[in-house]
């Protein structure tokens, strides 16, 4: 599952639901800008190069009138060391990145309030505007343990990307740990969006929004390094509801995507090949059902984006099951093999608007 909320105008929610290693990275964005901030040199995660922002090569414009880097001295075990360093501003400052693909494109902002002899990040206070749009608003950084990382899909259709630091206060300063600017594969965003109430949601790669939750179904957590756009997908047992009457499904086999589906890029074979699943017994309805929460920002529009892939039937035409969003019904006997081509194991998605 994911959850995408924008703040940029837009908000959304994006769930993953009958969702399942044969990977392929064979995706390679025309914009894929990993930049380092505040490090003197580059560092290697999940065999990327982030290029520290002090370098030419890293082709990132960065302009500010008062900045400086800053060191945590000893890294925690096993923390990547995107985290060891962060650019600090106290004036609004922005980084620039040349746009050669037009179009969605993902933004990643990499943050690690960590303290040093010089400055406790903890005490940030600052917004984030990307080409003149609000991203984050009176923002500190995140939560108090660890790294936090907010990721946007975003439309550029122009030929630069700005993205401009904040301080919210005089006495309050900007930070950053680390920034991804990667171009998005064609199909991840959908043209459009039924809305549950009915209604067509149009225009919708060219929304702003913000990720929020991105799930797996009762498989482990995915992480970046086994995922060909560097995603982490974390296991669904925080915000799955119904303990009783299910059971976790796992597939061996190969996944088979197909032209018009899901790609490995929407969805890699690790989140497909796991699912969650009811079983009828002697052709009865089970009166139990598969459901997930998730907490929102209300007063915002969320996407809520389910993921099918029939990991668990033997034959076609077995499975069949409604779907409801916060009680409206979406789907009403959905047959996911007459989605596939009456294919098994084979992935497809689809967009709801809430």
């Amino acid at each position: 599952m994911e959850t995408l909320f924008t703040r940029l105008g837009f908000s959304f929610f994006l769930l993953y639901f009958l969702v399942s290693c044969d990977l392929s990275l064979s995706f390679s964005p025309v914009d894929n800008y990993l930049v380092n901030c505040g490090a003197l040199l580059d560092a290697t995660v999940d065999n990327r190069r982030f290029v520290s922002d002090s370098s030419d090569s890293s082709h990132s414009h960065l302009s500010s009138p008062q900045l400086f880097s800053l060191c945590a001295g000893t890294l925690l075990p096993g923390l990547p060391p995107i985290y060891n360093t962060a650019r600090v501003f106290k004036a609004p400052s922005k980084y620039v990145f040349d746009v050669k693909d037009p179009g969605t494109h993902m933004l990643r902002l990499h943050f690690h309030r960590f303290s040093s002899p010089q400055l406790n990040l903890a005490d940030s206070k600052f917004h984030v505007l990307v080409n003149g749009l609000v991203a984050l608003t009176n923002f500190s950084g995140g939560g108090s343990v660890g790294p936090k990382v907010i990721e946007y899909l975003l439309w550029f259709n122009s030929e630069k990307v700005e993205i401009t630091f904040l301080p919210a206060e005089k006495s309050k300063f900007a930070f950053v740990s680390a920034i991804e600017v990667i171009s998005a594969p064609k199909d991840l965003i959908l043209e459009t969006a039924q809305s549950v109430n009915g209604d067509k949601v149009e225009n919708l790669k060219k929304q702003a929004f913000e990720v929020m939750y991105r799930v797996t179904i009762g498989g482990p957590k995915v992480t970046p390094f086994n995922d060909s756009l560097w995603r982490t997908w974390l296991p669904d047992d925080d915000y799955f509801k119904s303990k009783e009457g299910s059971n976790r499904v796992y597939f061996s086999g190969r996944i088979k995507y197909q032209e018009g589906g899901a790609s490995r890029e929407v969805g890699p074979d690790n989140v497909y090949n796991s699912a969650r699943l009811i079983e009828s017994k002697n052709a009865s309805i089970p009166n139990v059902n598969l459901s997930w929460e998730f907490p929102v920002i209300e007063g915002y529009q969320y996407l809520v984006r389910l993921h099918f892939c029939d990991i668990a039937s033997i034959s076609l035409g077995l499975l069949f099951f409604n779907v409801y969003v916060n009680g409206h019904l979406a789907y009403k006997d959905l047959d996911p093999s007459a989605v596939t081509n009456y294919l098994l194991a084979s992935p497809f998605f689809c967009g709801l608007g809430s």
